[in-house]
């Protein structure tokens, strides 16, 4: 797939991986469990097998999933997310907070398991040792 954005931010770069349609759903579905093809698009109503092969095979040759060949006759492939793909769980769990405050209908929420109380996001100091939420985005020199 080609780059849609040529911009020196996280953000941009990130949705040249990530922010095509469906690719963040895909993710998510290997993430909960669903990590045959044909699981995938079970879970996926409306994603065509042509579209979740391509994006399955560009999130591959970006280090997000890893196949692995189940059956040789026909031939299947089981979907294993990569470290940095399962480190966008975060992702998830942020837009299922932002969705909680924001959508008109809201489908799922993120609680505490032991006490069953919804939960907030915070920032972690390692340094401090403390949560934070005095943030500032500071922008890296490109190297020459």
């Amino acid at each position: 797939m080609k780059d849609r954005y040529n911009l020196p931010c996280n953000i941009a770069q990130s949705l040249n991986i990530i922010g095509d349609r469906w690719t963040l759903l895909i993710i998510h579905e290997i993430l909960i469990g669903h990590t045959t093809f044909n699981e995938i698009k079970k879970g996926l109503d409306g994603l065509s097998s042509n579209l979740l092969s391509d994006r399955l095979k560009h999130l591959e040759e970006n280090g997000l999933v890893v196949s692995e060949l189940y059956s040789t006759h026909p031939p299947r492939y089981r979907y294993e997310l990569t470290e940095s793909g399962r480190a966008l769980e975060h992702v998830f769990n942020s837009l299922i907070l932002w969705g909680q405050n924001h959508l008109k209908k809201c489908y799922k929420k993120l609680i505490h398991q032991p006490c069953g109380h919804e939960v907030e996001i915070s920032y972690y100091c390692p340094c401090c040792e403390k949560n934070v939420d005095d943030l500032e985005v500071l922008v890296l020199q490109e190297e020459i």
